[in-house]
């Protein structure tokens, strides 16, 4: 059974991993949130701070993590990380 991620399980991993990145954020607002949609249908939500990004495509539960240049720093499988995590517990 596929279990799809939820915004707010995703959100913490987000500002931990753009913080790893060099990302200056000191509260949650510090990240902007925007989602988009297609169709009536939510596709994407990207997360920006301090000159990162970061997407999460939502169908195929991938985030991907940019720098200010535009080039991919790092891709996590959220399928992946979340079932290994319930696996674990």
């Amino acid at each position: 059974m596929r279990t799809e991620p939820r915004a707010e399980q995703i959100r913490p991993l987000v500002r931990r991993v753009l913080r790893r990145l060099g990302a200056r954020i000191i509260r949650p607002a510090d990240v902007a949130e925007t989602i988009l949609i297609d169709a009536g249908r939510a596709m994407a939500r990207s997360f920006r701070a301090d000159g990162y990004l970061a997407m999460w495509l939502l169908d195929i539960g991938l985030v991907q993590f940019y720098n200010a240049e535009g080039d991919m720093l790092l891709a996590i499988n959220l399928l992946e990380s979340l079932s290994e995590q319930r696996m674990a517990a």
